[in-house]
């Protein structure tokens, strides 16, 4: 073979070899996340053919309209990654966010825990939009001690279940986080308690017999082996149905939504709202992740007027709104309320500001 047609070999292998690594390296998985913008959710509507927020017990009302609450799509997690032909992607994508794993995840979390946390977190986020609701009514509403986690292989552990409404403990009747600790002060280490616990959809009563252990930090005092948190119910059914989603985000939406159930007239009257937020039980309004994202998702699914929360608004006029998408400006429960009566009746808005 001359030396032209050896160069023209090597260079088509060349070629081919370079070819095969672009290939190759498209598909490693690399350390970022991907976050774009997610399906929304109607909390006045239906999810597969099932009520988003099913009320009963007590007189509900007729809804129309809109009150969507939003998601971002997260695609890479603390483990798996973003693979190199998506990252691509990802970045010439305008609506799309593109982040060192690190930003969100610490090494040693997984994509189990994160699930985990996650789900906690939504589960969390409906106790306090039931929470939220029933104050900006004036309804009651009711404060439930609960087994807010268990520790792998504590005393508790297949014994106690996180969301456990706590009864009694050792014969003590339990109203409040305290209860649980003044029930356990004459407790020794190895000693039987008997955790009266409510739990299930029926709330059916069982009485657990946990064997304490010693405490970790204080070799003196028995161990269950779990935390304590508060959940809020109302006092008749509130069910919300929502597999899919995670994280805190939805609270202020949920909220609006059972506001809307519970209160003659539609909110919305038939229009195309949607939004974001945290809640707490006073109806405060605390900021998110993914304005952006969110922002983009409720206008690809049809929303005309956004509910931005007050500590977001300077990231979403940032990252710019929109066409064809109002937002407005929250802080509180009520002011959401008041935002989509304006927007309803088509008074001044609170705009955002940076």
């Amino acid at each position: 073979m001359n030396l032209a047609r050896r160069q023209t070999a090597w260079r088509a292998g060349a070629v081919v070899l370079a070819v095969a690594l672009s290939l190759v390296v498209a598909f490693v998985p690399m350390p970022y996340l991907e976050l774009s913008p997610g399906p929304t959710y109607n909390t006045i509507g239906e999810v597969d053919g099932t009520p988003l927020i099913e009320i009963s017990g007590t007189r509900t009302y007729p809804t129309s309209g809109h009150l969507d609450l939003t998601t971002v799509s997260e695609r890479g997690g603390p483990e798996s990654g973003v693979l190199t032909m998506r990252l691509l992607t990802g970045w010439a994508d305008p609506d799309t966010k593109v982040l060192p794993r690190e930003v969100f995840y610490p090494d040693d979390l997984g994509d189990i825990d994160v699930g985990a946390e996650n789900e906690r977190a939504f589960s969390d986020s409906t106790a306090l939009a039931i929470a939220a609701a029933l104050n900006h009514l004036d309804l009651p509403v009711r404060e439930v001690t609960i087994v807010a986690s268990v520790i792998t292989g504590s005393p508790s552990d297949g014994k106690l279940e996180p969301g456990d409404e706590i009864v009694s403990v050792d014969g003590a009747r339990v109203s409040e986080p305290v209860d649980v600790t003044a029930a356990m002060t004459g407790v020794t280490p190895g000693d039987t308690v008997t955790v009266i616990v409510r739990r299930g959809a029926d709330e059916k009563t069982e009485d657990v017999d946990v064997v304490t252990g010693t405490n970790p930090q204080d070799s003196s005092r028995a161990f269950l082996g779990i935390s304590i948190g508060i959940t809020y119910q109302a006092t008749f059914d509130i069910d919300i149905t929502l597999d899919s989603v995670g994280g805190p985000s939805a609270g202020l939406m949920l909220s609006l939504g059972i506001v809307d159930l519970l209160t003659p007239g539609s909110l919305v009257d038939g229009r195309f709202v949607a939004g974001t937020g945290t809640i707490e039980p006073d109806g405060t309004v605390g900021p998110i992740g993914g304005i952006a994202q969110k922002l983009a998702g409720a206008r690809d699914s049809g929303a005309t007027f956004f509910l931005v929360p007050a500590d977001n608004c300077a990231e979403a006029l940032a990252a710019g709104v929109p066409s064809g998408l109002t937002i407005a400006r929250v802080a509180t429960l009520d002011e959401a309320v008041a935002q989509v009566d304006a927007y309803r009746e088509g008074t001044p808005l609170t705009p955002c500001t940076p």
